[in-house]
Order: structure tokens, then sequence, then C-alpha cells
């Protein structure tokens, strides 16, 4: 019974922070009325290398990515 009302509360914390990602930083996106599976899939499902050193975490995205501009576009907006 614990369990799966843990689950119930990080799924619920899940969706409200999607919700707030595309209230956010997808306005005047392609992604802006996107599911959040939709979001899940084009936005956050990325492969990308992470180079991690003392003081920086840098992510090398693919030349080839699809929606790297909507990700830029999100991070800058996310980062205000």
């Amino acid at each position: 019974m614990r369990a799966n009302q843990l689950r119930l509360w990080l799924a619920s914390m899940a969706h409200a922070l999607m919700a707030a990602l595309r209230r956010l930083a997808l306005v005047h996106t392609t992604l802006e009325r996107a599911t959040c599976g939709t979001i899940r899939l084009r936005l956050l499902k990325i492969g990308a290398q992470v180079a991690r050193s003392v003081r920086r975490i840098r992510v090398a995205m693919a030349s080839a990515c699809p929606h790297a501009d909507a990700f830029a576009l999100a991070h800058a907006r996310l980062c205000r």
C-alpha cells in the first residue's frame, strides 16, 4: 500500500513538473501544446555526452538532434 502511494505521489509530481515546463519554457515553440509523453520523448530522451568537471557540467548534443533549438530555448528560459 505504501509503495503504491509513493509511486502515485512521484507520478503526480512528475506530471506537475512537466506541465510547469510546458507553461514556462515551451511557450511559442512546437512543443507548446504537446502532451507529457511527447515532451519526454522529444525533449528529455536525447542522446548526449555529459562531461563533468569540478566546477561545470557540459552537455554535448549531437548535431543531428531534431529538437536542439527547442531544448536550447527551454534551457535559456529556465535559467532566467
